[in-house]
């Protein structure tokens, strides 16, 4: 027998099976994510962050190259950022173990100086690009090529942008849900990035045989919100309005908003942005997230209307989206999302379909020989 939800087949043995709920809550290892700002790691120095429940330190070779290796020492399992960088080298601050780049014990300064093959520290595959660290933690051969084309300041120094970081204490699955559900801008951000008599817009949601999600809403004769005015017009005259976010796993997403004239047919030289968001899990219910906007080159915007906008940003997302999304964690507690048994509606398409794919991708890593830690 199979059920259906919005759509999607769901089998009951699938939804009974022992380990289903535990592997939906697992990670998708065999990909690249978003560690930090490059400017983070600097020469000379130690950075170190949780990413995918894992403690990671990064540091610089003396040549500027990074190294990232698990933040744990193998012999007392000590933190290694509390030690000291020495060339290239992390001598470990409790006992004097030096580990290489590669995280193989060089030094052992007791007994007989004798290194064992015991004595390894887990090397990850890290690159700068766009601006910031990527990391790869899966067991599968990393391949650079891989990491999403998310440098579109890089492509046309005419786009301004805007970037930023926020720590969210929730699972990273639930701010996937938010930003895939485009109807919560009507209502939790009334006024700045939708408006209520946008509600029973449109919604069409695709996927393509890449497993790529977009989710698009339609909103002509709309009033515009406070942010695309700031960008448009500043008349709060009735505009027609688009969003648009696109997901590939396992948590990178493009969005394009805006408004134009109503009944133009197509967008002008300002008015709109291309939003670039990516989330990396830090454990199963905090998230670090990395969002920019790239605004177009018709858009006139001086410094201070520059401020306002990325400060209009950073409120829907650090006093809005953020508050909700952590009670909606503390309500959750160690529940799974789906144990819970949520109500489903037409705007919970995308993110039901994203939940899946992400369900299949980690039982398949799963299948193929383990690389959950």
């Amino acid at each position: 027998m199979t059920i259906y939800v919005l759509g999607l087949p769901l089998s009951l043995a699938d939804r009974f099976h022992p380990d289903y709920w535990i592997l939906a809550m697992n990670f998708i290892r065999n990909a690249w994510y978003a560690a930090c700002q490059s400017q983070q790691v600097r020469s000379g120095e130690m950075f170190h962050r949780v990413l995918l429940e894992e403690p990671v330190v990064f540091y610089r070779k003396q040549d500027g190259s990074l190294v990232a290796l698990r933040d744990r020492c193998p012999h007392r399992f000590v933190p290694l950022h509390l030690g000291k960088l020495q060339g290239d080298e992390i001598e470990c601050g409790y006992h004097g173990l030096r580990f290489d780049c590669t995280g193989s014990c060089v030094s052992n300064p007791h007994g007989d100086n004798k290194t064992q093959e015991s004595a390894r520290v887990q090397s990850y595959s890290a690159h700068d690009r766009y601006g910031l660290v990527w990391i790869w933690m899966g067991d599968a051969p990393a391949d650079s090529t891989r990491i999403p084309h998310y440098g579109l300041h890089d492509a046309d120094s005419n786009y301004q942008v805007v970037s930023g970081y926020l720590h969210v204490g929730a699972n990273y699955l639930l701010m996937a849900d938010n930003l895939l559900d485009l109807s919560h801008l009507m209502y939790l951000h009334d006024g700045l990035l939708g408006d209520r008599d946008q509600a029973g817009a449109k919604q069409v949601v695709q996927e393509d045989e890449q497993g790529r999600l977009v989710c698009r809403r339609w909103m002509p004769n709309s009033k515009v919100p406070a942010v695309f005015d700031l960008l448009y017009r500043r008349d709060q005259k009735l505009v027609d309005m688009w969003t648009e976010i696109r997901w590939m796993a396992p948590s990178y997403f493009w969005f394009d908003g805006g408004v134009h004239e109503p009944q133009r047919g197509e967008r002008e030289d300002h008015g709109w942005w291309y939003g670039q968001h990516l989330l990396t899990p830090e454990t199963k219910s905090t998230t670090h997230y990395h969002f920019a906007a790239a605004l177009p080159p018709g858009t006139q915007l001086d410094e201070n209307d520059k401020a306002t906008f990325a400060e209009m940003r950073r409120f829907a997302f650090a006093e809005q989206d953020k508050v909700m999304l952590e009670a909606q964690q503390a309500a959750l507690g160690d529940s799974d999302f789906w144990a819970m048994k949520p109500a489903l509606f037409s705007v919970d398409a995308a993110p039901v379909r994203m939940r899946r794919a992400v369900e299949r991708l980690v039982n398949a890593e799963i299948a193929e020989g383990g690389v959950q830690p």
